[in-house]
């Protein structure tokens, strides 16, 4: 598992990053966004959604817990999936997400929610720490990427 470090001051720089993993990403992999309330998680699925190709909001799938965006007009199908609410890993079955991500990119929110992903060669694990005390000096994104990401590591 290769890892690497970024600091990202801004919402520009969220975006510019986002826009790297957007660029190497492959059907089937799956982009796990880790950390707490108001870390950022979502932030930057927004940002890889939005250099996929897509425009418009981007609603946080908290409630609904999948959102789903086709290709085209996205360079790949993107299932964005929010797994706070769930109770237990088994209710993924009810939901389907296996049938959701057949040839689509997961990002995935609270991927502990849902048993984690670090285990599968095509996830890149994205720990969001802000800086400072309320997040005012931006964030640090920790990525550690499976076999699947070496030499495509953001």
């Amino acid at each position: 598992m290769s890892e690497a470090t970024e600091r990202l001051a801004d919402l520009a720089a969220t975006a510019a990053y986002g826009a790297r993993i957007a660029a190497v990403l492959r059907a089937g992999d799956v982009v796990a966004l880790e950390g707490g309330l108001g870390a950022g998680k979502t932030t930057l699925a927004r940002a890889i959604l939005a250099a996929l190709g897509h425009e418009g909001e981007v609603p946080s799938p908290t409630f609904t817990i999948i959102e789903t965006y086709d290709s085209p007009p996205l360079r790949l199908p993107v299932v964005h999936a929010d797994f706070y609410r769930l109770e237990d890993p088994g209710e993924l079955a009810e939901i389907g997400l296996d049938d959701y991500r057949e040839g689509a990119v997961l990002i995935a929110e609270w991927p502990d929610h849902a048993g984690g992903f670090a285990h599968e060669p095509c996830c890149l694990a994205i720990a969001l720490k802000p800086v400072g005390e309320s997040g005012e000096g931006g964030r640090i994104a920790i990525a550690r990427g499976g076999a699947d990401w070496l030499g495509r590591m953001p």
